[in-house]
């Protein structure tokens, strides 16, 4: 059995080999990261930090670095939370966060048939 299993590799074409060792690897930092987080910190849109021991806090992010975040909060202390420490951002519920629509008049139509 090992013979074959010998043979088989050795039949095996090349070129799948050498096409997985030329593929790159993916680039580690995008820089997507930081645009979002600048967004959310610009527009201080309430988020939920989820923390790798189960905990979640919430406020806005205010600050950011590559290695922390600084989150705001109402009527509690600020917090530096390291980016190691942190499972998941998630922006809160947008139900929250709507303007209320503008009211339009009722009768368009009225106004302008005068």
């Amino acid at each position: 059995m090992t013979a074959s299993l010998l043979r088989y590799n050795e039949d095996m074409p090349l070129d799948n080999v050498s096409r997985r060792r030329q593929k790159a690897p993916p680039p580690g930092e995008t820089g997507q990261e930081a645009l979002y987080l600048r967004s959310l910190s610009e527009r201080q849109v309430p988020v939920n930090v989820k923390l790798r021991d189960g905990e979640t806090v919430t406020g806005w992010i205010e600050y950011f670095d590559d290695r922390m975040i600084r989150l705001t909060r109402e009527g509690k202390p600020n917090l530096f939370i390291y980016k190691a420490q942190i499972r998941t951002i998630t922006e809160q519920g947008r139900d929250g966060r709507r303007r209320p629509r503008r009211e339009e008049p009722a009768d368009h139509g009225a106004e302008g048939s005068r």
